[in-house]
């Protein structure tokens, strides 16, 4: 049986990522105002999880961007001419929020986080996935995972409900391995997980080794 404190991790993981969402977000937020020991571990997660910010470059919004910005301001601002050094921290904010405007409308859409995978002993670290929607394919990455047996792979299963589990593929054991899945796949929000199998794989076309980690997918 998994302890309370592996639960309590998966969902200070969830919460960082933002997958964890409804009631489960809203009893969880109530247990963060008495639980100080929670807290900590979701600031420890955020941490963990902010090089994910990595993936994300800033873009520099054309003139046409500023311009519908200077546009939406009141008249008196439009025609202020005078600098004031408390309008500084709004034309900050209106610059970077246009960046990132502009970028949403341009770009591709960014990686999105939609699992966890958490291994029943907390000490074997963890797993992040991410699915890019505009090119069907998911990014799963290690955190602090085991180390991998001599001899033995990693694979990746797909298991939706009442399914039999599908193989997604051979996963690295550290870094980031990327594999091709339609985002179709996941709506029923189904569970993924790692099993150690032999060198190359499972031979029969199921997980033959223990599962390592799991976790349910959030593809909202």
């Amino acid at each position: 049986m998994k302890a309370r404190s592996h639960y309590d991790t998966a969902l200070a993981a969830e919460y960082a990522l933002g997958t964890l969402r409804g009631p489960a977000r809203r009893q969880f937020e109530r247990r963060l105002e008495r639980e100080s020991a929670l807290g900590q571990e979701v600031n420890r997660w955020q941490t963990v999880l902010g090089h994910l910010d990595n993936s994300i470059q800033p873009v520099a919004p054309p003139d046409r961007v500023w311009q519908k910005i200077t546009q939406s301001l009141p008249a008196e601002k439009r025609e202020q001419k005078t600098f004031r050094w408390h309008y500084l921290g709004w034309a900050m904010a209106a610059s970077f929020a246009g960046a990132l405007l502009f970028q949403i409308s341009q770009q591709p859409p960014e990686l999105q986080a939609i699992a966890v995978l958490n291994s029943s002993n907390v000490q074997q670290g963890s797993w992040v996935v991410a699915l890019n929607r505009s090119k069907s394919e998911l990014t799963i990455q290690s955190l602090n995972a085991g180390s991998l047996p001599a001899d033995h792979s990693f694979e990746l299963w797909l298991i939706p409900p009442g399914q039999k589990p599908q193989s997604l593929g051979l996963i690295q054991a550290s870094g980031k391995t990327r594999i091709a899945l339609a985002a179709e796949r996941l709506t029923a929000e189904p569970t993924l997980a790692i099993s150690l199998e032999p060198k190359g794989g499972s031979p029969t076309g199921q997980p033959t080794g223990p599962v390592m980690y799991s976790g349910q997918v959030s593809a909202g």
